[in-house]
Formats: C-alpha cells, structure tokens, sequence
C-alpha cells in the first residue's frame, strides 16, 4: 500500500489528539516530535521536515484552534492542508502546443523505468483522444527499441525509430516529421539513461532540448529510491529545463521520502505517479488527494475516476436487471470481478475509501491477486449450463472442474459459497434491505476477492 509505513504512523499520533477533548501547546509540540520521526523516516529532506512542523506548530497552537470544540481535528486539517502544499497543492497538467504535434521529452537514468512510462503515458493521452505517437530515441540500451515497439504493438500505436545507429537529435527530427505527414499530434520521446549522472548524456539530452524545444521534459525517476531520486532531480533540473517530474514504483514505496521531498527540493511539480507494472497504471498526481490517504480520509474523487473509466456503464444496466430478475450468473460474477481488476490493485482501491488506509481493518484481510486467477480458472473449466445455474454441480462435476482448473475441491466449494453469497447481498442492495440497520463490514459481505 502506498506510504503505508508513514501513513500509519501520522494517523496514530493525530488520532491521540483527536481523542482528546482539549490541546494544550505542549500537547501539540509532542505530536509533532512523533509527525518529525515519521517524516525523517520516511526519508524525507530534514530541511522539508523542519519547515514544514514550524508551519504546522505555528498555525496549530494559535487561538482559533485551542479555543476550537473540536481542536484535534482542527490538527489534522492543518496537517492535510500542509501535505498537500508540500506535495505542490494542486495538479500540475501537461502543456500542449498550439501548433501540433506537441513533443513530451522523457529523460532520467536507466533503471527509472523510462520506456514503460512511455508506452503508460501513451496510453493515458490516447484514452484522452490524443493521437500520440512513440519515438525510440535510446539507441544505447540493448532492446530498448525493441521494447518501445512491442509497447506500441500492444497499445496499437505508431512507434519512430531509425535503429541504434542514428543521432538521437536526428531520431527526434525524423519524429516530428513523421508526426506531422501521419496526422500524430503528440510525441512521446523515449531518450537514453545511464546509471549515473554524466557529462555525455547531459550533453546529448541538452542537443535535444535545443532542437525541438519540447512542451513538456519529463524526469522520470523511482519512488523507491528515495532521497537519491530528489537529488537526481536537482541534478538533471541543473542542467536541462525540467517542466515536471513523473515517479514510478510509488506502489512499492512504503516510506513516501521522494514524492513529499521533490517538489519543495526542485520546485518542479509531479505530473504523474506509476503505481504498478500494467500499463493503465499511471495516474495524474493529484497533491490535495494523496494528503488525503496519507492521513486515512481516502480518495473517493480518484476512485470514482477509476470507475467510470473501467466499468461499462452498460453491462451495469443489463447487471441490475439481471439481479432484479435473479438471473445473475457466474459468468456476470467473473464480469464484474474483472471490470474491478481493471481498476488497479484491490489493496489500493480500499485505500481510497475513507478510513481504511493503514487502518487495523485493512491489516487482517489478506489480497492474494492470485486467488482472482484461481477463480476465473474455475469458472471457465464450467459447462454453460453450470455457469448459468450452479445448483446442478454435484460431487462429480465439482471434482470434473478441479481437474479442469488445476485447483482443488475446496476451492471450488469455496467459490460456489461466495457466489451464493454474493448473489444474495446483492438481491438485498437492490431491494434496499442494507440501509439502516442494516450495515456489513467488508468481511460479512463477503466478497469473493477480500480474502474470505
């Protein structure tokens, strides 16, 4: 889970003093000694810690907020509304040309994930109604245009290349031209990383720079490097005119030291996040939302994007009436289980609802993904009949489809169980029977994919 570490340490310390009736001033400065050692452990810059606890102790100890009914609260708003200014306050969205195509430069050392963060931002400007095109501009890194053009086979994108023997400076030329007599209106440009930062890249990135004048250079670097990631940015920032920052495996990142430090170090915003190895897995930061989720409040907007953009509004109109004239079937079940797949990892979804960030309720539910696989392994080693009416699988059948599917028969039992449970909580959210009184926790509805 993203930060989880940090998340959870900030959501203890304030927690204690939202269960408090009245603060004192020293009440305050010793939470904030505890929000100072989460933050310095988590890897972010001791000079961003120590501004950032003054501005937070001199707003939180003022009248309005010891005087408050509710000052622990009145904390943790100041808090969140620091983060979120430390972090850049609000998106920061990419620059396009008015005269296209618009060229997006993506740089950073090897290792930073570069390419794969091409064919994600490809992905997303397409799904946007831009017509992007990919352009192979490390001819260094063995199979590196390889990978750019199997990207682009999988996206069913238009990738540029003139092989590895070409200048960078005329592979971007040729691009644009491409671009231009191909109707593209963007270029994403992957360019060449080295393991370090060197004279001899800088200086082939600044050429490229100076040729095209790209609307937007993007450094792209790994979350999970922490500190080194802020001091790469200040490097390459020296050097080139970096308009923002892209972090990659935030997924991975625990601790959050690079996407709190980057900002307030570079004064370049982050543009967009990788959280994941697929290529829908790259979302526009959003500074205000990411606060939210540190501190445990969710990100309801972000998952309600994700929603609309996975979930076919049609199948749920066609899924409602099936629930209303009981004829939902396992193949509906492993529909609905695989729109919500498409939205990310589950443990981050949950993340985004309110009150379950780090929470206790989160830390006993189990997310194997491979489970998910297990189940759809099941369902289609199922005859039509059975998938449409799964009271006909006796023993037999149950053993037959095992066997099929490479599981067990227990796995089998367990997936008709929920099924059936499944079906059931939803006939009674549509017949409106979980209202009040009526409230299940994530485990009693249990849904197939919470590790029931």
């Amino acid at each position: 889970m993203i930060f989880e570490g940090l998340s959870e340490k900030l959501q203890n310390t304030l927690n204690r003093l939202k269960g408090k009736g009245k603060l004192n001033e020293n009440d305050v400065k010793e939470a904030l000694k505890e929000v100072k050692m989460a933050l310095l452990e988590a890897d972010v810059n001791y000079k961003v810690v120590k501004d950032f606890v003054s501005r937070v102790e001199e707003r939180a100890v003022g009248k309005d907020v010891m005087e408050s009914l509710t000052p622990g609260q009145q904390v943790i708003k100041i808090v969140n509304e620091e983060l979120s200014e430390l972090m850049g306050k609000e998106r920061s969205k990419l620059e396009f040309s008015p005269q296209p195509p618009t060229v997006i430069m993506l740089c950073g050392l090897q290792g930073s994930g570069k390419t794969t963060t091409a064919g994600k931002l490809a992905k997303k400007l397409a799904a946007d109604g831009k017509q992007p095109l990919l352009a192979a501009g490390d001819i260094y890194r063995p199979a590196a245009i390889d990978q750019l053009q199997q990207l682009g086979e999988e996206l069913n994108l238009p990738v540029f290349s003139m092989g590895d023997e070409k200048n960078p400076v005329d592979i971007v030329r040729g691009a644009i031209s491409y671009a231009q007599s191909h109707g593209r209106d963007t270029v994403i440009l992957d360019t060449a990383g080295r393991l370090h930062v060197d004279r001899e890249m800088m200086q082939e990135l600044e050429d490229i720079e100076q040729e095209v004048n790209p609307a937007e250079t993007l450094l792209v670097v790994d979350a999970m490097t922490g500190q080194d990631a802020v001091n790469v940015a200040r490097d390459f920032d020296e050097i080139l005119n970096i308009t923002g920052l892209i972090l990659t495996k935030l997924d991975g990142d625990a601790r959050g030291g690079a996407a709190l430090s980057i900002k307030t170090v570079t004064g370049k915003p982050v543009k967009f996040v990788g959280n994941g190895e697929k290529l829908e897995d790259l979302e526009p930061f959003y500074p205000e939302r990411m606060a939210s989720r540190i501190l445990g409040m969710g990100d309801v907007l972000s998952l309600i994007e994700k929603a609309e953009e996975n979930i076919d509004q049609k199948k749920a109109q066609e899924l409602e009436e099936k629930i209303r004239q009981d004829k939902f079937s396992l193949d509906d079940f492993l529909d609905q289980m695989d729109q919500v797949r498409n939205m990310g990892s589950l443990d981050q979804l949950l993340g985004m609802i309110p009150g379950l960030g780090a929470a206790k309720q989160l830390k006993n539910l189990q997310f194997d993904e491979q489970e998910l696989d297990y189940i759809e392994a099941i369902i289609n080693s199922m005859t039509e009949e059975e998938k449409q009416d799964p009271d006909i699988i006796n023993g037999s059948r149950r053993k037959r489809i095992a066997r099929g599917s490479g599981t067990s028969i227990q796995q089998v039992n367990r997936l008709l169980k929920q099924f059936d449970q499944t079906k059931k909580m939803m006939k009674k959210v549509n017949e409106g029977q979980l209202g009040k009184g009526g409230k299940r926790s994530l485990k009693d509805l249990n849904i197939p994919f919470m590790g029931n």
